[in-house]
């Protein structure tokens, strides 16, 4: 978040980020954060009808140098474009419904990597944390 910019407003997100930052068991912030939408970007070896189907979404996983597996997703595209500048596509979706499908295992999600209000979770922080019913 470029907070040097007078005209940026954070987004519900973001807001409920930085609070988090703060208090990472605020519930009124993850609740806020599982009801919001966030950017998945979409992986270029995806096909386009993959891409639109409504009842999936490809998870794009980056390895991490310590080989920790990581999901990007981002709460605007000012955001996905710091980190990831050359996506093409990406899936508007609820961050409350992904957590809820969360697979198991060592996966985990990075909310807004590149910014100073990111925040990482495991698998088992992605669904008791993030997903709603």
């Amino acid at each position: 978040m470029n907070t040097s910019d007078k005209n940026h407003r954070p987004t519900a997100a973001q807001a409920a980020l930085d609070t988090l930052a703060v208090d990472a068991e605020d519930s009124n912030a993850l609740d806020t954060l599982a009801g919001s939408d966030v950017l998945v970007p979409v992986p270029d070896d995806v096909a386009e009808e993959d891409a639109v189907d409504p009842y999936a979404v490809a998870l794009p996983v980056l390895e991490q140098p310590d080989g920790e597996q990581t999901v990007p997703v981002f709460t605007s595209e000012t955001e996905m474009a710091g980190l990831l500048p050359f996506v093409s596509r990406y899936r508007l979706v609820p961050l409350g419904a992904l957590a809820s499908q969360w697979p198991t295992g060592e996966l985990t999600l990075t909310i807004d990597a590149a910014s100073p209000h990111g925040l990482t979770l495991n698998s088992d922080g992605v669904r008791t944390l993030l997903a709603r019913p």
